[in-house]
């Protein structure tokens, strides 16, 4: 039965169903609270999907099985194929192509009568609103803070709801933000999240990695989330934190609460600056203090007395490593477990996977007096890329 805390439905019906339509949506027209009306209103709706990755991967493949009119896919990177663990609307040969082109080349197998429209751009502050007010809703599928402080406030002032998703190795959550709902549960992401994290304390995916399957399990809760926004059925997540446990196999929910304190949204931001990628800190002690994989090769081939320092974790250095490194993990460097045991008698070379971390380690080693150490632009990634094509790229 329809929940009481249902809420209005987003879309308008459309005039009629087809008779394929009827065919294929027959499992959803015999559901007493959606039926026919409210296959309609999704025949009608407008969603926009920002990003096509892990969670805008079974997010969209849904979406259009579902029969949502017209699904909007915001997504300027290409496949890649560390993708494929868990970005299940790519393939093995759209390894190079533009993800926003595999996405719509699945759709459309799973559903050549909806329309797709693809924004083949970053999102930024100078083109978030104006995008959101051609859509009916947002599916916030994106794995970075910086864009989803944009989505957020971007959806404020375009008027719009969101779903969100967040995933991290085993645990993922769902909520809907909406500060404009038609009752008293108009929130929005600042609400549960006022501030950003301090950098490197809160590891991206890429970093410290999502179990496969997780995206599914989330993914699906958010599509169950638009369907239900857009035809007014059921008590959608708004209000309501979702926190899934894959481990554990338990699916818990928070309350959610309008912060008081909470400053109105009535601008964008820059919003790389306010989340702050890498810290002043290791922004400042970069500075001068970097060099490129290529010069790092330089040194080696030179044969320079240098301590190189990797300082990632373990499992990351049994995927790869750079030959005649030494394994120190960040956190036994940032608690000065092992200040005492490093060289001061020749420089110190940090690496990392991208550069951040080594960043963040630099800042602390430049504190402890360690004033020669240097860092590698790039990390291993820019090392496998540029120098040594035969390491993989994880």
């Amino acid at each position: 039965m329809s929940s009481s805390k249902s809420l209005p439905p987003l879309v308008e019906p459309a005039a009629e169903l087809t008779t394929d339509e009827i065919a294929r949506y027959s499992r959803h027209l015999i559901i007493p609270d959606l039926g026919v009306d409210g296959q309609k209103r999704l025949k009608n709706a407008k969603v926009l999907v920002i990003g096509a990755g892990g969670l805008g991967s079974p997010a969209l493949l849904y979406l259009a099985a579902a029969g949502v009119g017209t699904l909007g896919i915001v997504e300027f990177d290409e496949v890649d194929a560390s993708n494929l663990q868990r970005q299940i609307i790519h393939g093995e040969s759209d390894i190079g192509r533009p993800k926003a082109d595999s996405a719509r080349d699945s759709i459309y197998e799973i559903n050549s009568g909806i329309t797709v429209n693809l924004h083949k751009i970053r999102l930024e502050p100078e083109n978030a609103i104006e995008l959101f007010r051609d859509y009916d809703l947002i599916v916030d599928g994106t794995d970075n803070f910086a864009t989803r402080y944009l989505v957020n406030d971007a959806a404020v002032l375009a008027g719009k709801p969101y779903v969100w998703g967040s995933i991290y190795r085993f645990e993922g959550q769902v909520s809907v933000f909406w500060e404009d709902a038609p009752d008293d549960r108009g929130i929005n992401y600042r609400d549960l999240y006022p501030e950003a994290p301090p950098p490197g304390m809160v590891p991206s995916c890429a970093e410290g990695g999502v179990l496969g399957v997780l995206c599914a399990s989330i993914g699906s809760v958010m599509v169950t989330e638009a369907i239900k926004l857009l035809t007014g059925i059921g008590d959608p997540l708004l209000g309501r934190l979702m926190v899934y446990d894959a481990l554990d196999m338990s699916y818990r929910t928070i309350k959610l609460r309008r912060d008081p304190e909470r400053v109105p949204i009535t601008e964008l931001i820059d919003y790389e600056a306010f989340c702050g990628v890498v810290s002043d800190e290791g922004v400042a002690a970069a500075a001068g203090s970097t060099i490129t994989a290529r010069e790092l090769k330089e040194l080696l081939d030179a044969g320079k007395d240098i301590e190189l320092i990797d300082v990632r974790e373990p499992v990351e250095w049994d995927i790869v490593h750079i030959e005649g490194a030494k394994l120190i993990p960040k956190d036994r460097i940032l608690s000065g477990e092992v200040l005492a045991e490093l060289p001061q008698n020749r420089p110190i070379v940090l690496h990392c996977k991208t550069g951040i971390r080594s960043a963040e380690v630099l800042a602390a080693l430049k504190k402890a007096g360690f004033s020669d150490a240097t860092h590698v632009q790039g990390g291993i990634v820019a090392w496998a890329k540029q120098i040594d094509t035969s390491l993989p790229v994880y």
